[in-house]
């Protein structure tokens, strides 16, 4: 399974972690790995409903794709198949925030922060 995102912000491709932790490991003789602030972004659309804001389908298929490339390198044992050492994963960004060249126009949050209403903060169905 293949995800593929072109934004003009960014060009994101799932087997591009795979690619990374073996180029990481040859490269830098076996280090500890950290992925860190791996996530994708979506447009603020304020024409969204809060159900339908709540509804990243495109940040679940961006995850699933991702961490395929990873299991298939046996990561969730810690070690890969080819000896890469995995030590942890973490998604950006727990928040939707304030990304300094695009503002408050792109999402990377797995709980929605909802700007109209005192930043009140709905879990989205990526955080499940």
């Amino acid at each position: 399974m293949e995800y593929l995102l072109v934004h003009r912000l960014v060009i994101c491709i799932s087997k591009g972690i795979h690619d990374l932790v073996l180029y990481t490991k040859e490269k830098y003789n076996d280090p500890l790995i950290y992925i860190i602030e791996n996530g994708v972004l979506e447009l603020n659309n304020p024409e969204l409903s809060l159900d339908e804001a709540l509804q990243d389908t495109s940040r679940i298929d961006y995850y699933y794709c991702h961490l395929c490339y990873l299991q298939a390198l046996n990561i969730c044992v810690c070690v890969c198949k080819n000896g890469a050492i995995m030590k942890g994963y973490f998604p950006w960004t727990l928040l939707d925030d304030f990304e300094w060249d695009s503002g408050y126009i792109i999402r990377f949050g797995l709980n929605y922060m909802d700007y109209d209403d005192g930043l009140k903060r709905h879990k989205k169905r990526s955080a499940h």
